[in-house]
């Protein structure tokens, strides 16, 4: 919808036009217009995407009544029509007919019980000008962003949308987390919660900040619990049913058009098939068939429903070429190629709609990723007890590694040792070994997936890595690179299985109805049968692969990325000569080594734009 930047207790000459400055970093996350509140204390600046209540009185900095709360915010209230009317009982009065509106009078009036009455995604921060008090929360998940920072030489508080508008406010100290490039490597997103700026922070999904000269309080205000319901296959169909039609609908909510991103999937085609929006949006590879081009069978459905389908081919040029903008409009490094797509996807998209639905979220909380799901082998043979497999697993360690030895292994251990969520790169003894000695000094991988898997020790394996996922990969990645690559283009990305009802839906599922030997995201599946043909409904999990392997093995490309990996930035950070072997032996098909090489050039492109051009 839009994005906020400001500061608090801020010693800079000029306030104006040092907010100006930082709203124009994020100037494509509202186009439309501008506003700017300042006391003594508070510097809001705001920037529009008229979604809701085109008018001028929808207008940020927005205030209550008498003015003591001033409120900038970035998101979506899909109840506020309810919020307001009960609101309006309870006498306030309104001057709009927008949802931002529903969370400055609802503080007013619930304080922080607010943020258990909204249903949305939503960032924002109040200034209460009597109490002097800044209050700031983010969404469930973390569909929106939020960071902060007092990485500053007069002490002050920053915090925004985007970490590219601090780098405008004087005070703001630029300086690289030498911590954050380990775990990096291994999990492809910056998974700590101080970013790769140092002393600038991710706001956690669930979480409030009640801010007062110059010391902070953060809380959880929410967390998915996945508390199973024994009840009928038959049952949770309907359920389902039932609430992502709901979901879809307070989704579609807007006075701009909607449309929705398809792909061959059945999670984008389930919502899609509730939507049934105008048109429809996809994108593939030139020259590449299968999995790296699902556009056809977006168009088949599209077809099927009736529905105009626009679709994108991207080609190797046109990949390499938008990597830096790419990782600019990311704010840190984020190697998760389909964010490339994701890019172009919304790029086309604008040019027809301002807001799309997605199908974000479905794979974590109705259980669809691979990982989930044991091969029949490692069924039977966890079947044995698991001392013996531990011992066995031990054996193996020590043996040549083969895919005997690596399913023994992999038998013998438990989630905790070996899941840490859809993407793992670099393991942590490669990661050490490519890395200079001044980056190897950071937190380990089990030390960043304890905290979580601490929460939810009485639960069966499949919950724990779906809630690793919830917590980890959903935020640091999926919905990261939804709104960034979104926001780029100026356009709201908005995502209905994690909506609150469907959340709280699906986590009373029982795992056996999520996961089974028959397929992942059972449940999910049969429900969608009722408006999907059975071949969408049923189709594998693809995701959004891009051929990069095949690309690098082209001397072009190939050497495009060794111009990179022997620059001056390289030997700041790395062995080059460990990251040439890489390049090299992939280059040789040696090895497929694409996923190493894909996340050390994003990251050096990356650092090259933040730390050398801006």
């Amino acid at each position: 919808m839009c994005g906020f930047v400001g500061f608090a207790h801020s010693s800079v000459d000029n306030k104006t036009e040092t907010i100006e400055k930082m709203m124009n970093a994020i100037i494509h996350r509202g186009p439309d217009s501008g506003g700017v509140y300042s006391d003594q204390d508070v510097t809001f600046g705001f920037r529009r995407l008229m979604i809701i209540d085109l008018s001028e009185e929808a207008s940020q900095p927005m205030f209550n009544e008498d003015r003591r709360y001033v409120l900038v915010f970035n998101g979506e209230i899909y109840n506020y029509q309810e919020l307001r009317e009960d609101l309006i009982e309870k006498g306030h009065s309104f001057q709009s007919h927008s949802d931002s509106e529903v969370i400055i009078h609802g503080y007013e009036e619930y304080g922080v019980d607010l943020l258990q009455k909204v249903r949305g995604m939503f960032a924002f921060a109040i200034w209460d000008t009597k109490e002097e008090t800044l209050f700031m929360a983010r969404d469930f998940v973390g569909i929106k962003p939020l960071y902060y920072s007092q990485n500053t030489t007069d002490g002050s508080l920053l915090f925004g949308s985007e970490i590219k508008s601090f780098l405008h406010q004087p005070a703001f100290k630029k300086e690289l987390n030498k911590k954050a490039l380990k775990p990096y490597l291994t999990f492809q997103y910056s998974v700590l919660d101080e970013t790769f700026f140092k002393g600038v922070f991710k706001l956690k999904p669930g979480h409030y900040m009640i801010y007062k000269k110059g010391s902070m309080e953060i809380k959880p205000y929410w967390d998915i619990s996945f508390d199973e319901k024994e009840n009928s296959l038959d049952h949770y169909i309907k359920e389902i049913k039932a609430t992502l039609k709901e979901s879809v609908e307070y989704h579609k909510i807007s006075d701009v058009k909607v449309g929705s991103f398809l792909s061959g999937g059945v999670d984008s085609s389930y919502i899609t098939a509730l939507l049934m929006p105008n048109k429809t949006f996809s994108v593939g590879f030139k020259d590449h068939e299968g999995i790296f081009n699902e556009t056809n069978l977006a168009e088949r459905l599209s077809d099927i429903l009736k529905i105009e389908n626009n679709k994108k081919m991207v080609d190797a040029d046109e990949f390499f070429e938008k990597v830096p903008t790419i990782q600019y409009h990311m704010d840190e490094p984020q190697s998760n190629l389909s964010s490339v797509p994701l890019y172009f996807l919304s790029e086309l998209a604008r040019k027809h709609v301002t807001v799309v639905l997605s199908g974000e979220g479905a794979d974590e909380i109705f259980g669809g990723y691979v990982w989930y799901q044991n091969s029949p082998k490692m069924e039977k043979y966890k079947k044995i007890p698991f001392g013996i497999r531990r011992s066995l697993s031990s054996i193996s360690k020590k043996l040549p590694e083969n895919r005997i030895t690596s399913f023994l292994v992999k038998g013998g251990l438990k989630v905790e040792e070996q899941f840490i969520g859809q993407a793992k790169v670099f393991e942590e003894q490669d990661a050490l070994t490519v890395l200079k000695e001044d980056y190897r000094n950071a937190p380990s991988i089990e030390s960043i997936t304890k905290e979580y898997y601490d929460n939810v020790k009485d639960k069966d394996d499949l919950t724990k890595m779906q809630y690793i996922d919830m917590k980890l990969w959903l935020p640091g990645d999926i919905l990261l690179k939804a709104d960034k690559m979104s926001m780029a283009h100026s356009i709201e990305l908005r995502v209905p299985f994690l909506d609150k009802q469907v959340m709280e839906m699906a986590s009373h599922i029982p795992a056996p109805l999520r996961v089974n030997e028959t397929n992942t995201k059972f449940a999910l599946r049969e429900a969608s049968n009722e408006v999907l043909p059975e071949e969408w409904a049923n189709r594998e999990k693809v995701g959004f692969p891009v051929p990069f392997r095949y690309w690098i093995r082209e001397e072009k490309y190939y050497n495009l990325v060794k111009e990179v990996f022997q620059s001056e930035e390289a030997h700041e950070f790395f062995n080059v000569e460990e990251l040439m072997r890489y390049l090299n032996e992939h280059f040789e098909e040696k090895h497929n080594y694409a996923r190493y090489i894909w996340t050390v050039y994003v990251f050096l492109v990356w650092y090259k734009k933040f730390f050398k051009e801006l």
